[in-house]
C-alpha cells in the first residue's frame, strides 16, 4: 500500500535523480511517484495546482494529508528505512535554517541543476521501478 504520493519535476534533473535513488531503496512500494508535467496529472490530480507544485515539493499521505518541501523529503527517505540520514532535518534550530535553504534550492532549481549536471531540463526523464 502506498503510504506517500510525491508530486514532482520530472523535467528537473536534480529532482528525478533523487526520485530515482528513493524508486531503487523503495522495495516495499511504500511510495508513488507522480510526475507533475505528465499527461493527464491535472484531471488525476485537479487539486494539486502544477504552477505551485513545481514551486515547492508536495506529497500526500495515505490518510489524505498533504505535506511540503523538506517534510515530503524526510517522509520519503524515512519510508525507504533512511531516517537516519534526514533525521537531523527535525532539530529544531537546523530544521528552520534548511527550511530556508530548501526555499533558496526550489527557487534556483534550474541554475543550480545546470551548474552540477550540465542541463537545467531534461527533455525526458523516466524513473522507472528499480531502475539502476
Amino acid at each position: 500500500m502506498t503510504e506517500l504520493t510525491i508530486f514532482y519535476d520530472g523535467g528537473c534533473p536534480l529532482c528525478v535523480s533523487e526520485m530515482r535513488h528513493l524508486s531503487r531503496r523503495d522495495s516495499a512500494q511504500k511510495i508513488s511517484l507522480e510526475d507533475i508535467h505528465a499527461e493527464g496529472f491535472v484531471q488525476r490530480f485537479p487539486y494539486i495546482d502544477p504552477v505551485r507544485a513545481d514551486q515547492i515539493l508536495h506529497g500526500q499521505l495515505a490518510n489524505g494529508e498533504m505535506i511540503y518541501a523538506l517534510d515530503v523529503t524526510y517522509e520519503a527517505w524515512a519510508l525507504v528505512g533512511k531516517r537516519h540520514w534526514v533525521a537531523i532535518l527535525r532539530w529544531p534550530l537546523i530544521k528552520q535554517v534548511s527550511h530556508w535553504v530548501y526555499l533558496f534550492f526550489a527557487k534556483h532549481r534550474p541554475r543550480i541543476s545546470k551548474l552540477l549536471t550540465g542541463s537545467e531540463r531534461c527533455e525526458v526523464c523516466e524513473i522507472k521501478r528499480g531502475e539502476l
